[in-house]
């Protein structure tokens, strides 16, 4: 019951931001100065409260954001914002922007996309999209180490030598994805496999543990990577665009409290992919709350207050 009550607040929360109602008691209302969006992932939530923590520290918790939690989807976080119901997002990630609210062809070039991106939201949208946190979280298939040593696995290509006997788990919507979905590599790679299994995206890591899958397609930046000791393979074909990882706030915002672009630039290439595993595995496998998992991140780097502090491993 817990988890239906959940599931419908999530759900009511999607269609009001859709709707262009404004969201008192989710986060935050119309009179708080700061709003942050954030998904229902424990890493979008971590870095929320990562760009909450980062201002109240800054400005001694004279401003103290809130968080407008678990949108759907990324084009929720920005209807949010385009509606009023919030003016920051503590991630956003350029892959899903380009072909989202930024119309645009992938670009898979991670510098030129970036570069892109952020022209695109000045220029539509009035807002900042900043540079990257440091970490590119993106899809990858991965394998147990056992199956990248039975097949001598290290590269995506690899997998077309044996695309008969590995079965393959993926996210179900990725299936039908136009751009970087199923269709899409299929024809960028010149091989399907035989045996596909759609799922829930955080299904396929424990199919892969208990072997039920061989292959799974993954994101770059998932604790259980390293918890279940998978092996990543190579993207050698370089078929997915990057999904570097970067905050938003509107101009707006960015004019009536101009200290905060300083504040948000510390975080600036602060993460790498490997360490955003390690929080994420911090919620997601050991039981932490996001919450905590950012403030506690923050605190053994100083706040980023001096330039000796950051954690770049």
């Amino acid at each position: 019951m817990k988890k239906m009550k959940k599931s419908i607040v999530v759900m009511l929360t999607s269609i009001l931001v859709l709707s262009g109602c404004s969201l008192p008691g989710l986060g935050g209302g119309s009179d708080d100065p700061m709003r942050i969006t954030s998904l229902a992932t424990s890493e979008s939530q971590i870095m929320a409260h990562m760009m909450r923590l980062m201002i109240e520290h800054d400005t001694d918790g004279e401003i103290k954001p809130t968080i407008i939690n678990n949108l759907g989807a990324s084009t929720l976080q920005h209807n949010a914002i385009i509606n009023g119901d919030a003016n920051m997002s503590g991630v956003r990630y350029s892959g899903t922007e380009m072909t989202g609210p930024l119309e645009h062809e992938p670009i898979a070039d991670p510098d030129e996309a970036m570069d892109v991106a952020q022209n695109l939201f000045q220029e539509k949208f009035d807002q900042k999209y900043f540079d990257s946190y440091g970490f590119d979280n993106s899809y990858a298939f991965m394998v147990t180490k056992e199956t990248a040593e039975k097949y001598d696995l290290e590269t995506t290509s690899d997998l077309k030598e044996y695309k008969k006997e590995l079965a393959l788990g993926v996210d179900s919507s990725w299936l039908n994805r136009e751009g970087d979905g199923y269709p899409g590599f299929t024809d960028h790679y010149g091989f399907s496999f035989d045996t596909v299994r759609p799922m829930q995206i955080g299904l396929v890591y424990d199919a892969l543990d208990n072997n039920s899958l061989d292959v799974a397609l993954g994101y770059t930046t998932d604790g259980r990577i390293a918890a279940y000791d998978l092996v990543v393979l190579e993207d050698d074909l370089q078929f997915f665009p990057p999904y570097d990882a970067a905050p938003l706030v509107t101009d707006e915002l960015l004019k009536e409290y101009p200290g905060i672009e300083a504040t948000i630039e510390k975080l600036e290439g602060r993460i790498t992919t490997d360490k955003m595993q390690e929080l994420n595995y911090e919620a997601d496998g050991e039981g932490k709350e996001p919450s905590i998992v950012a403030e506690e991140f923050l605190e053994a780097n100083n706040y980023f207050e001096d330039e000796e502090s950051g954690d770049k491993s």
